[in-house]
């Protein structure tokens, strides 16, 4: 007897359950595919916004200075500190960092300026990219400085406008300069669209009075090496200072990337337990229907083990097609979105937990994508078939034979 020929014949016996049965899981895998997909470019794209754009992986600061931001809290010859960094395979560069007020001709706004080094930011700092209108910070213009997007919405400034920075200085001198705003900035994050202002460190240096030291370094960890243990060496290189990771520095941000993804598994859950109360009832009626066949066959000597297996061959190929038609169907859309994304129209720009929402959103597919869902449709599906595949496999000829 050719069980798997018969599983196949079967399935296609009531050509309209199986129709249905197919077409729900294939709509899952479908569905799931892509959910995982734009999921993951969501949180990987949040991710890379927040160590390629605002935080680094890992920043140095003087002890104390987290708690109590001051511009005479510096890490001191800190030209000195990223060379070490370097030397020892990090990419680094110092930052400084002043609160201070700008204003435009006609209304003014609190302000968070950083001094930094473009040549040496752009290893650790994909901002410049970011630039939406006009250009980033220019050694060769030490007037010009780069702001964000709201601030400049705010304060009524466009390109080539002038900005008056108020502050005061290290020395206890008041801090004032006029500069030309040369770029602004496009989605970054909620803090730098809104109060960030960005200039060449010269420029900061002479406005605030700090000849030396900077008050953060930003490093970028080398490849393979794990982020605690890229804290552990940091701190062996540069001791007497506070290292802290990303998500330390950011730990609400951290946790919800975290708790996104454990959501995603969820509703894996909850969609596929769906789908196997389906393949549980359509399997369910399937073995009620051919009871009396089943008789029939213990009868002639088939045993328990071949019955049970052709009815979880028949779920299989069920499953199998579901899976070639779902993941053929995802193939198109899912490329469409890796590479075009979804406008988010209004949603474009909003802070969630002060990381900015782009105005698209892309997906990010792969082996993982497909594999999760996949697996998960396997799992689930089989388990619903246990039941009655051991029902078939397991009934009394003579009871079969009466059953009405």
């Amino acid at each position: 007897m050719n069980i798997g020929r018969m599983a196949w014949r079967n399935v296609w016996r009531n050509p309209r359950r199986s129709g249905v049965t197919i077409a729900a899981m294939a709509f899952a895998l479908w569905v799931m595919v892509l959910y995982a997909g734009l999921v993951d470019g969501m949180l990987i794209g949040m991710q890379k916004d927040v160590l390629d754009l605002e935080v680094g992986e890992i920043q140095i600061h003087a002890t104390g200075y987290r708690d109590d931001p001051s511009i005479y809290s510096q890490v001191p010859d800190s030209a000195k500190v990223v060379k070490t960094l370097e030397d020892a395979g990090f990419r680094a560069s110092a930052r400084l960092t002043a609160g201070g007020l700008g204003a435009s001709s006609t209304t003014s706004a609190g302000v968070l300026l950083t001094g930094l080094d473009p040549a040496h930011d752009g290893r650790v700092s994909e901002l410049g990219e970011r630039v939406q209108d006009g250009s980033w910070v220019d050694p060769a213009r030490p007037d010009g400085v780069v702001i964000g997007r709201r601030l400049a919405k705010s304060l009524g400034i466009r390109l080539g406008d002038e900005l008056l920075v108020l502050s005061q200085g290290a020395d206890g001198s008041v801090a004032n300069g006029l500069f030309t705003v040369t770029g602004v900035l496009g989605v970054v994050g909620d803090g730098i669209d809104r109060t960030g202002v960005f200039m060449n460190e010269g420029a900061f240096r002479d406005l605030m009075a700090v000849p030396t030291g900077a008050h953060q370094i930003t490093l970028r960890t080398p490849p393979g090496l794990q982020l605690a243990e890229a804290k552990a060496k940091v701190m062996d290189l540069v001791p007497d200072t506070e290292v802290e990771t990303w998500r330390e520095l950011l730990p609400t941000v951290a946790t919800m990337l975290d708790s996104t993804r454990g959501l995603i598994t969820v509703v894996f859950f909850i969609v596929y337990v769906a789908i196997a109360i389906l393949v549980l009832n359509a399997m369910l009626m399937a073995v009620f229907e051919r009871i009396r066949e089943f008789g029939v066959m213990k009868a002639i000597g088939v045993g328990p083990g071949a019955v049970l297996g052709m009815i979880t061959l028949e779920t299989l190929f069920q499953t199998l097609i579901a899976m070639a038609i779902g993941l053929t169907a995802a193939a198109p859309v899912a490329a469409y979105l890796a590479k075009v994304g979804v406008d988010v129209g209004v949603l474009g720009g909003t802070s969630m937990l002060g990381v900015s929402m782009q105005q698209r959103w892309t997906g990010v597919y792969g082996p993982g994508t497909v594999i999760g869902p996949v697996v998960a449709l396997a799992i689930m599906v089989t388990l619903a078939v246990l039941y009655p595949a051991a029902k078939a496999a397991w009934i009394r000829p003579l009871d079969a034979m009466r059953y009405r």
